[in-house]
């Protein structure tokens, strides 16, 4: 066995979180709504979900929703 040349998270106070784990976490945030709050409470969370991803991107920088025009 080699040795581990980088640190665990958990020593240098950082987390990743994937796309499984978000997704995994979006699907049962929509769950619960739905089964809790019916349809509309499912439509709710997934329309704030989507804006929470927009907006979330964007202050990442992933994603840049300026508008540019061809000449």
């Amino acid at each position: 066995m080699t040795a581990r040349t980088v640190p665990p998270l958990r020593e240098t106070g950082e987390c990743e979180m994937n796309a499984a784990t978000t997704g995994l976490a979006a699907g049962m945030a929509l769950g619960f709504a739905g089964y809790f709050g019916g349809f509309w409470a499912f439509l709710l969370v997934l329309v704030l979900g989507a804006a929470g991803l927009v907006v979330g991107l964007v202050v990442q920088g992933d994603l840049d929703l300026r508008t540019r025009r061809q000449r």
